[in-house]
């Protein structure tokens, strides 16, 4: 139905921006502080300005929800997808886009149940992965030299722990300090089981050879840090054995079951790492003594077994009579043997020395030096014959090669016409105008220059192949 006109000529005029904040101003007067329940849809993690902005919603309706940057670092626990929470805050609405949304202060689960099941989703996807398979656990050190211990250095695990060390086996201890419990909880754990493994071995700062992650009891809200994905995969990449002990023994946490052990009290981990010093000594001495003990049992058997047999030898004399017998006969029959070669080798040098007389051997080189004369003589007429024979026959050899040369040829009037590279020219036709060629006569060269072509050339003559010589081609 329309109006009247002078109705709506006097009806009061607003503006967008004045309706937009008048009901703003109800919304938040009307409502003031409330507590939603519902459940987080839309949630993509903390925007880039550090804020965080999502949706409540049940089966009925649907509003927006936002945390600004410094009460999202307050949250016990981060909001995810699907999550049941409780928010507590202040209504208000957006101008921008006309949409009213609840400014969170608080966020809290919507019961333990809602944890619990969160709890459990995790953990089956995380074991999916493999993470917690039995075959990825390693075996602690019998007696580790260090000890990596992740917890509060301000709280009573410290102390708990280092006291009970100082009790069973003292040993050196590396406190990583981090915060247990808050929003930056599971990121400086994480960190802390990483840079444990980071330490080079032989470094200035020793390596651990187990780690201890420590926590007291607390609640479920209080414990959540040890159940986030970071510190769980920290935990399962670990190269360094590590024994979890979060909480009492009916906590249990994500850690526990990526750990390599889990204790149930963070005293208890130091009784894991190290066993008892006295137990042990006793030990040692008691194996010890059953070691001494066996030594003596075993050398009183191997001297009796050693007697038993001395007595079935026969008696050294017994042995040794025989070859000794021998022996002397065969020093005796030695020392007659050596008697009789001696006198045989003393007649043998006495007839040799007899023919050995001086006298013939001097008649012998006076005869040899009698001859020596005639034969130099006969051999330096040997030497002449031999000498005239070479000389005629070199002088036979330089006639045939003059006969070979083709000098002869050059001395009767020819010439040798060779190219710039020296090699014979066997054509004219080959040699284009302008071409250097050399001229060898019998006493001396002349240059020369292609001038042309003839007009009517020779017929070729035919040039007998070369026979391997090193004798110059004629044209």
């Amino acid at each position: 139905m329309t109006p009247p006109e002078g109705a709506a000529n006097n009806a009061h005029e607003f503006s967008v921006s004045e309706i937009s904040f008048a009901l703003k101003r109800t919304v938040e007067e009307t409502f003031g502080h409330v507590r939603v329940r519902g459940e987080i849809t839309g949630y993509r993690g903390p925007h880039s300005s550090g804020h965080c902005y999502f949706g409540l919603k049940d089966d009925k309706a649907r509003m927006d929800a936002v945390i600004w940057k410094g009460n999202f670092g307050k949250l016990r626990f981060k909001p995810e997808e699907g999550m049941e929470v409780i928010a507590t805050g202040k209504l208000t609405t957006y101008p921008g886009s006309s949409k009213y949304q609840i400014v969170i202060e608080h966020l809290e689960p919507a019961g333990v149940g809602a944890l619990m099941a969160l709890l459990e989703e995790r953990r089956k996807k995380l074991a999916a992965e493999g993470l917690f398979a039995p075959e990825r656990k390693r075996a602690l050190p019998y007696l580790p030299q260090v000890i990596g211990v992740v917890t509060s250095p301000t709280g009573a695990v410290i102390r708990d722990i280092l006291h009970r060390l100082q009790d069973r086996f003292p040993r050196h201890v590396l406190v990583w300090p981090v915060r247990v419990q808050g929003e930056t909880s599971a990121a400086e754990v994480a960190a802390a089981i990483r840079g444990f493994n980071a330490m080079e071995k032989g470094g200035a700062v020793p390596r651990p050879d187990v780690l201890i992650v420590a926590r007291g009891g607390g609640s479920i809200e209080d414990l959540w840090s040890f159940n986030e994905e970071v510190v769980v995969r920290a935990a399962a990449e670990s190269a360094i054995p590590l024994i979890s002990a979060v909480g009492h023994e009916t906590d249990t946490t994500l850690i526990d079951f990526a750990s390599d052990r889990r204790a149930p009290t963070p005293t208890a981990a130091a009784e894991m790492a190290v066993p008892v010093r006295a137990e042990l000594i006793a030990d040692i001495r008691d194996r010890a003594t059953r070691l001494m003990r066996a030594e003596t049992r075993l050398i009183e058997t191997a001297r009796t077994q050693l007697r038993g047999l001395a007595r079935g030898l026969p008696r050294l004399q017994d042995v040794m009579a025989l070859p000794r017998q021998r022996f002397d006969n065969a020093a005796e029959r030695l020392t007659r043997a050596l008697t009789r070669a001696a006198e045989v080798k003393r007649a043998k040098l006495d007839n040799v020395a007899g023919r050995l007389s001086p006298q013939p051997i001097r008649v012998k080189i006076a005869s040899e030096r009698k001859a020596l004369p005639q034969l130099a003589e006969r051999l330096g007429r040997a030497e002449k014959r031999q000498l005239v024979d070479l000389g005629r026959r070199l002088d036979g050899v330089g006639k045939l090669l003059e006969s070979y040369s083709y000098h002869g040829v050059l001395k009767r009037g020819y010439a040798v016409v060779r190219d710039a590279a020296g090699k014979p020219v066997r054509a004219g036709a080959d040699q284009q105008p302008g071409a250097a060629l050399e001229i060898e006569f019998a006493s001396d060269r002349l240059g020369v220059t292609v001038a042309g072509a003839s007009s009517s050339p020779e017929p070729k003559k035919t040039v007998p192949k070369s026979t391997g010589s090193t004798q110059g081609t004629l044209l």
